[in-house]
């Protein structure tokens, strides 16, 4: 069974192919092209882990080395790309799961109580209802889930290579959101 999606799924590739060499002019004629024989492309092939697709016996966690600093005492990264979710630099232990009853990043990021012991304040785009255009005094119920969107820092190796450099509009894009200003730009 796994053997014929692969063949099918290689099929559609060859074909989707052979329509494109075809618009650009390669000459080649269909029926030519459809009597080369498929590549065989094997389940391990197509992940990235090089194991079984179908259990998970044998396989390990990528091994990540998250940062155990208390809030406050750990270096930052800089965002991904220009008002990406800024990544956590201090140890989560004690304070996951978040629910909308316990939240406990909400006693340090808050904006009125952010500044007073150097954390970075929850920004406004958090506090905005976007189905009604409002601003709001409190945090909006979709953003309570702060570990959604805010993941720990960690040290690991990519599986991939990655080629992509982040262009930001000014070097403050690095450490701060500017996504309220950005969502409203010719918005009046």
């Amino acid at each position: 069974m796994k053997k014929l999606i692969l063949t099918a799924l290689s099929a559609a590739l060859v074909l989707g192919m052979s329509a494109c060499a075809n618009k650009s002019g390669s000459g080649a004629s269909e029926k030519e092209l459809n009597s080369k024989s498929a590549p065989i492309v094997t389940e391990e092939e197509l992940g990235l882990r090089d194991e079984n697709l179908y259990t998970e016996e044998g396989v390990k966690p990528v091994e990540a080395k998250y940062t155990k600093a208390a809030p406050g005492t750990a270096k930052r990264f800089e965002r991904s790309y220009e008002n990406a979710p800024p990544l956590i630099p201090h140890s989560v232990d004690g304070l996951l799961p978040i629910t909308k009853a316990n939240n406990a990043c909400l006693g340090c990021h808050m904006p009125e109580v952010a500044p007073s012991v150097k954390a970075v304040p929850i920004p406004p785009t958090h506090f905005m209802d976007f189905r009604t255009q409002k601003k709001l005094d409190h945090l909006a119920q979709q953003r309570f889930n702060c570990s959604q969107c805010h993941v720990p820092q960690a040290n690991v190796q990519p599986l991939v290579k990655n080629n992509f450099t982040p262009g930001y509009r000014s070097g403050e894009e690095k450490k701060k959101s500017n996504l309220i200003d950005t969502l409203n730009e010719g918005v009046h």
